[in-house]
């Protein structure tokens, strides 16, 4: 991939590919354990679910929650990452208008 000539990317563009990446890593940390569920192997302990999700990973929680059907039952999840995914908009819209 060549980069565009003269273009450098700005501190907002740079948050946000971290929180894209770190979100997908959320997503993939859900998806091994929804695996490993399966097949009967060392699961991820719900506890560090959850503080991938409270961290920054809302949307990677919740679209592994709701796309592969991952800890839909537990009140933990059901209401804890949808609560943290509203929290991180809020604050992201928060300081998308404090910044400009």
């Amino acid at each position: 991939m060549r980069a565009v000539k003269g273009w450098s990317p700005t501190w907002a563009e740079l948050v946000a590919g971290l929180a894209v990446l770190y979100n997908f890593a959320v997503f993939l940390a859900y998806a091994w354990d929804k695996l490993r569920a399966r097949r009967g192997g060392r699961r991820v302990p719900e506890r560090t679910l959850l503080c991938l999700a409270a961290l920054g990973g809302g949307a990677g929680a919740f679209c592994g929650t709701y796309l592969i059907r991952h800890k839909t039952r537990k009140a933990r999840f059901t209401i804890g990452v949808p609560a943290a995914l509203v929290a991180q908009v809020a604050l992201a819209a928060w300081a998308v208008t404090q910044l400009r």
